[in-house]
């Protein structure tokens, strides 16, 4: 393959987006099920910080890159033969759809409920109220974007095995 600016694009997307499937993953596999063993003040808490904490630019680059270089890849494959830009147009959309609107209007209000709430002067019955609207309405949002992200994730592989083919 030639260095050229819509390899290199679809490079940096393929690598944003297999960024965000591992940490979808991570969470999935480790973080939800290890914190999920907590008593509710000990979780609640874990889950305030780690939100906090993951809110920096290197995030927000990883997170929001996908969708951003699927654009300017579905752009730069415009004219591309075979089903490349079919790929890239449906990664794009499986990603936007699966992984950010989910976050934006399902993890993040969530997200919101335990940001808003002292949660060290909450009773006990608060924290188990909080905890029971928040953790399986969460855990399954965040497993529809693990799967959004893995396929957004696939389906560009796919794309990059027929721009190499198309360039041999």
């Amino acid at each position: 393959m030639e260095i050229t600016f819509e390899n290199i694009g679809i490079g940096a997307l393929i690598l944003c987006t297999g960024l965000s499937a591992g940490l979808c993953f991570t969470w999935s596999n480790a973080v939800t099920p290890g914190i999920g063993k907590m008593d509710d003040l000990g979780y609640l808490l874990s889950f305030q910080q780690m939100n906090r904490a993951i809110l920096n630019p290197l995030f927000f680059i990883v997170f929001f890159g996908p969708f951003f270089l699927g654009l300017i890849n579905i752009y730069g494959y415009r004219n591309a033969s075979g089903p490349i830009l079919l790929l890239l147009v449906t990664a794009t959309a499986i990603y936007f759809l699966g992984v950010v609107l989910v976050t934006i209007f399902g993890n993040v209000p969530l997200n919101e409920i335990i940001e808003k709430t002292n949660l060290r002067v909450a009773s006990s019955n608060d924290l188990k109220t909080i905890r029971n609207i928040f953790e399986v309405k969460w855990n399954r949002l965040h497993l529809l974007r693990t799967l959004s992200a893995i396929t957004s994730f696939l389906v560009l592989i796919i794309s990059l095995m027929q721009v190499a083919r198309n360039t041999i």
